[in-house]
């Protein structure tokens, strides 16, 4: 206790792959289709299907351009090694320590194994950003004064602007022009909804492989930063490596979603237009004009007059 209060930390701890932002996008984007879902038992027919199939396949291109905004897994890694504590100590713990790269800056973890070690809980999860609004130095001379883990402030000094590893920069404006990137393929998709209930559907096609082609220029966007070399990450005896992670791998997988999902459409337009108008429910049923039709009530005594 310090004067009968608890410390705690000033800045806001984030979790190394969720936070805020992403539970309040997944939160919108499922309301939107809880909507839905409420108001498709009233299309009749094969539409229901395809207006589902539409609508949600929308909704995920949608969450996914948003929520790898925020999230921190674009690379990865983890290591578990027997490790110093803390500065100025002998202790020697053994501990799980790992490291998220996000857009806007780096999560670093420390897990002990056990979680409880001479005498501490060592379950640690620290938030370093890199954004163009903050100051990633300043984060770390904070995390300096608060007297973080040592394994924590070692993996943080890697990515300072005064370090020998030099990728600061590199990872702040590649990060900075992926974001951007998908910002922009988040208007496309945006556009091609639009054109699609308009309807335009061969331009909706092209507005989905923009999109696809806005967010395979942010996967590339965010490559470059393998154009500098890392510094080996020592912790004991271990090293610890990065590999792209689980957001990187998802926006490609969506990317290449709207790259096929637009040359579909494109293709039905010139080759199949009736069936790419069955799909988007415009196609006129005659059948069912005809069938609506066939019963017909004649009043015999307007017949006879008219005879």
């Amino acid at each position: 206790l310090f004067d009968g209060v608890y410390p705690f930390y000033p800045q806001q701890r984030k979790a190394a792959s969720f936070d805020i932002s992403t539970i309040i996008v997944i939160v919108v984007f499922l309301t939107l289709a809880c909507s839905f879902l409420i108001i498709i038992p009233g299309i009749r027919g094969r539409a229901r299907l395809y207006w589902t199939l539409r609508v949600l396949l929308s909704l995920l291109v949608g969450v996914v351009i948003v929520v790898v905004q925020f999230t921190g897994d674009w690379e990865t890694g983890w290591v578990q090694a027997n490790t110093s504590y803390k500065s100025f100590s002998r202790a020697v713990v053994n501990a799980d320590i790992g490291l998220h790269i996000g857009l806007e800056g780096v999560n670093i973890t420390l897990k002990g194994n056990p979680v409880n070690q001479i005498n501490e809980t060592i379950n640690y999860n620290e938030h370093f950003s890199w954004s163009f609004d903050s100051n990633y130095d300043r984060s770390y001379n904070e995390g300096l004064e608060k007297g973080l883990p040592s394994p924590i402030l070692y993996v943080a000094e890697k990515f300072t602007s005064q370090s020998p590893c030099a990728v600061h920069r590199q990872y702040r404006i590649s990060g900075h022009y992926a974001s951007a990137m998908l910002w922009v393929a988040f208007c496309t998709w945006i556009i091609s909804n639009i054109l699609f209930s308009m309807p335009a559907l061969v331009y909706g096609g092209y507005m989905l492989l923009v999109t696809g082609a806005f967010m395979t220029f942010s996967l590339l966007s965010f490559s470059t930063v393998r154009n500098s070399p890392m510094c080996l990450i020592q912790i004991g005896t271990a090293t610890l490596h990065v590999a792209y992670g689980g957001s990187f791998w998802l926006t490609l997988v969506i990317g290449l979603l709207c790259f096929v999902a637009g040359i579909t459409v494109v293709a039905l337009h010139h080759l199949n237009l009736d069936l790419l108008k069955t799909f988007f429910d415009l196609r006129e049923d005659k059948a069912g004009e005809y069938q609506e039709m066939a019963e017909v009530h004649v009043n015999s005594y307007f017949v006879n007059e008219a005879l």
